[in-house]
C-alpha cells in the first residue's frame, strides 16, 4: 500500500507576482483607454474577491488578472488591424477568445 494518493492535482500554471493585480492596474490606467478598462477591470476584481472570499481560493483573482493580461497584451495586434482597414466581419468576439467577464 501506497502513502501516495491515487490521482494527482492537476499542475498549476506559472504562479503570479503577489504584486501581479497592481502591476497590471498601473498598466491600464496608463493606456489610452483607461476610462473604459480601468472600471471594468475593478469591477471584474471585485467580483472574483467576492468569489474567492466565498471559495477560500485565490483561482478566481488569478484569472482576472491573466484574463486582463492577454486583454493589455493583444490590444497592440487588435488596434493595428483596426487601423488596417481589413474587413472584420468574420471575427471571432474578444469575449469568446479569452472568456466573458462575468
Amino acid at each position: 500500500m501506497s502513502a501516495q494518493p491515487d490521482h494527482a492535482p492537476a499542475p498549476a500554471s506559472a504562479a503570479l507576482a503577489p504584486t501581479a493585480a497592481a502591476q497590471l492596474l498601473a498598466q491600464l490606467r496608463s493606456s489610452h483607454r483607461a476610462a473604459m478598462w480601468v472600471p471594468a477591470f475593478e469591477q471584474d476584481w471585485a467580483r472574483a474577491l467576492e468569489d474567492s472570499r466565498h471559495s477560500y481560493s485565490l483561482s478566481p483573482l488569478h484569472d482576472v488578472v491573466r484574463v486582463w493580461q492577454a486583454r493589455l497584451a493583444a490590444a497592440p495586434a487588435v488596434e493595428a488591424f483596426l487601423a488596417s482597414g481589413r474587413d472584420d466581419s468574420e471575427g471571432v468576439d474578444l469575449a469568446d477568445a479569452l472568456g466573458s467577464r462575468r
